[in-house]
C-alpha cells in the first residue's frame, strides 16, 4: 500500500536519471472548474483532487523529493459556499483518519502550515495529532497549507518577532532574513525549488510569499483532477531546463 494511498500499487515511469528537487510546492488549482465541466457539484471534483493528491504524493517519495508542500486551503477560500467548504473539510478529515492508521508504518512526517484555529475541534484535533505522532520519523515530510495565506504568515511571523523584541528576548537592530524565516510555519524547512500550479491560472494565489524568492514556477494548464506523474515529470525536466542564478550572473 503507498504511504498516502488506498491503492494497492503506486504509480512508476521509466525516468532518466535526472536531479529532482529536494522540495517541491504545488498549487492544487481546478478542482471545481474540473466538476463544473462534467456537469457535477464542486464538491465532487475535491473528491477527485484527493486521489490525484494522493497519487503525486506517492510518486513524489518514490523519486526521492524531500519536502511536498501543497496549497490544501487559503484564508480566502471561506468566501466559498458552504456545502464546498464542509466537503473539503470533510476529505480532510477522511484522509487524516487513514494516515493514521498507518503512520507507524509508512513513517511519513506532517506538518500544518496555517492558522487551525479556524477549524473544527475534530479537525484541528486530528491535525496536531497526526503532526506530534510523525514529529520524528524521518524521510519525506508534507507541509498542508491550511487555512494559510502568504501574507498572513508573514503578518503572523513579524507580531511574533515583535512580542519577541518586547519580551526583551530580540533586537530589531539584529532582524536578518534567516532570524525572520525561523518565526514563519515553514521554520526549519528549505525554501522550495520548484512550485507547480495546475488548472491555466498563472498567479501566485498569496501562496508561500516569503520562501518562494527565488523559486521556479511551472504553470500548467492542466485541472488538478487530471494532473498525473507524467506532467510532473514535465515539470521537473522544465525546472532542470532552466538557469537559476539567485540574482547572480551565471559564469
Amino acid at each position: 500500500m503507498g504511504i498516502f494511498s488506498k491503492k494497492s500499487q503506486e504509480p512508476t515511469l521509466q525516468t532518466a536519471d535526472r536531479p529532482v528537487p529536494q522540495h517541491i510546492a504545488i498549487i492544487m488549482d481546478g478542482n471545481g472548474r474540473w466538476a463544473t465541466r462534467r456537469g457535477m457539484p464542486r464538491y465532487a471534483g475535491h473528491a477527485v483532487g484527493a486521489e490525484t493528491f494522493r497519487t503525486i504524493a506517492n510518486y513524489c517519495k518514490s523519486i526521492g523529493v524531500k519536502y511536498l508542500t501543497v496549497y490544501a486551503f487559503s484564508t480566502e477560500n471561506w468566501k466559498r459556499s458552504q456545502e464546498e467548504i464542509s466537503a473539503i473539510m470533510r476529505l480532510l478529515g477522511n484522509y487524516l483518519r487513514e494516515a493514521l492508521q498507518d503512520m507507524d508504518k509508512n513513517r511519513v512526517r506532517f506538518v500544518f502550515f496555517g492558522d487551525l484555529s479556524r477549524l473544527s475541534d475534530d479537525l484541528r484535533e486530528l491535525c496536531e495529532l497526526a503532526q506530534e505522532r510523525s514529529k520524528t520519523y524521518e524521510g519525506v515530510q508534507v507541509n498542508f497549507c491550511l487555512n494559510y495565506g502568504g501574507r498572513d504568515e508573514i503578518l503572523m511571523a513579524a507580531r511574533s518577532f515583535a512580542r519577541a523584541c518586547m519580551e526583551g528576548k530580540a533586537n530589531p537592530e539584529d532582524l536578518d532574513a534567516a532570524q525572520f524565516s525561523s518565526c514563519l510555519y515553514s521554520a526549519g524547512v528549505p525554501d522550495p525549488e520548484l512550485i507547480i500550479r495546475p488548472s491555466g491560472e498563472i498567479r501566485t494565489s498569496n501562496f508561500l510569499l516569503w520562501q518562494s524568492a527565488y523559486s521556479e514556477y511551472v504553470f500548467t494548464d492542466v485541472l488538478w483532477p487530471d494532473f498525473t506523474p507524467e506532467d510532473l515529470e514535465k515539470a521537473i525536466a522544465e525546472y532542470n531546463g532552466r538557469s537559476r542564478r539567485f540574482g547572480g550572473v551565471k559564469k
